[in-house]
């Protein structure tokens, strides 16, 4: 009978946890049996309050293992390590010990980082926490896929993608044709693979997509128009029309769009000083830099920083 341990910090994803375990639910219906049992831990040992504010209550307090779950995900939200329990760190080493799969959903891929138990492992979290964890964690490879399922660790950017990642998990340890028939309940339609990608592509394009591929590879020291347009065998003329032809925007605009999105990530997930963000996207005067950001977002750097 496999267990899952839910481990809900504070802000956590309600829609992610009500699907991780509605998912369950509706997989032991289409058994006909108990198959799948559950319970739910907090990092604060109380009652959590999840990102709309709505409290959830753990089934039971302390860190014992008790019946060792198969399935340990941790439930996550904003600034995850500003409320990890001390005895966390043991209950997940007993549940490695005891094979169970480790998970983070959301940024509770953050805490098993920090922990120690991504190390050699590919991992996935929301984009948006995603500039962050390259900066602290520069030897764990980050995949932009909605989730990831392998070597007793699972990791999914949470939203919609947890029930493509739980389906995944029940398709490995359930009986054959359970994960599909708990999709075909829950209206889901098909399990998702693991390399979709979380972010839509900016144009049904391909050339287009591989233009902002570049782009998004090279933010600090951005790369002449010429240049991009030479990579994709265009001349500068033919990438301008085909891309206000399917971003209805320049070229130019379309990379400093990039960059100021990667900016905002890096003053939302990281602690660097405006300075650094401004030059890690390719910015060499600081007023500039504030200027295009304000233009875009409605606030300064600093003021998207207290927001």
């Amino acid at each position: 009978m496999p267990k899952v341990s839910f481990i809900l910090f504070p802000e956590f994803q309600m829609l992610a946890y009500v699907l991780a375990s509605e998912t369950l639910r509706i997989a032991n219906k289409n058994a006909g049996r108990r198959l799948y049992t559950w319970e739910t831990l907090s990092a604060t040992q109380t009652p959590v309050p999840a990102s709309s504010g709505r409290l959830a209550a753990p089934d039971r307090s302390g860190w014992d293992l008790g019946d060792t779950p198969d399935l340990v995900l941790l439930c996550a939200g904003y600034d995850p390590l500003r409320h990890l329990p001390q005895g966390l760190r043991a209950y997940l080493a007993r549940a490695a010990r005891a094979g169970a799969v480790l998970g983070g959903i959301d940024t509770g891929t953050v805490v098993l980082a920090q922990l120690g138990y991504l190390d050699g492992h590919e991992a996935v979290l929301h984009h948006e926490a995603e500039a962050g964890f390259r900066e602290r964690w520069p030897e764990i490879e980050v995949s932009d896929r909605i989730y990831c399922y392998g070597r007793r660790r699972l990791s999914a950017v949470g939203g919609t993608a947890t029930g493509d990642a739980m389906l995944a998990w029940i398709s490995a340890t359930g009986p054959e044709g359970l994960a599909a028939s708990t999709a075909e309940d829950m209206a889901h339609g098909s399990i998702r693979p693991p390399d979709v990608r979380q972010r839509l592509q900016p144009s049904a394009d391909p050339v287009l997509g591989q233009m902002h591929q570049i782009m998004l590879e090279n933010l600090q020291a951005p790369l002449a128009l010429t240049e991009i347009a030479g990579r994709l065998g265009l001349s500068l003329k033919a990438m301008r029309l085909r891309c206000k032809r399917g971003l209805g925007m320049t070229p130019q605009q379309a990379y400093l769009q990039i960059r100021l999105q990667r900016a905002r990530e890096l003053l939302l997930s990281t602690a660097m000083p405006v300075t650094e963000v401004a030059l890690a996207t390719g910015f060499v005067s600081l007023p500039g830099f504030s200027r295009q950001f304000k233009a875009m977002y409605q606030r300064s750097p600093r003021g998207m920083r207290r927001c």
